[in-house]
């Protein structure tokens, strides 16, 4: 018995998948900033993209994310989670 795959047709599919799932940081880091709460600027203004990972680089993060704020009842890093989820799963399918 002889099995064999042709990634030829596999290739392409998954090189465009790879490339949506590149940006999944980049659209998770602006859905978290849309996400902060806004008084002063400050939250959002500090709030950065390193690599794959979002900073949210004030003192006073922990509170905003614990609901502190009215704007943010349920924070930023709640409802990011759900947003990566599922960009993730309409990108697969």
């Amino acid at each position: 018995m002889k099995l064999v795959l042709k990634t030829s047709r596999i290739a392409p599919a998954l090189s465009r998948k790879q490339k949506t799932l590149n940006a999944v940081p980049a659209k998770s880091y602006e859905h978290f900033k849309s996400k902060t709460p806004i008084r002063s600027g400050n939250a959002r203004r500090k709030t950065r993209l390193q690599g794959t990972s979002i900073k949210a680089d004030y003192p006073y993060a922990g509170r905003l994310d614990a609901g502190w704020s009215k704007q943010a009842p349920e924070g930023m890093v709640q409802p990011t989670i759900r947003y990566i989820k599922a960009l993730i799963a309409e990108i697969l399918g």
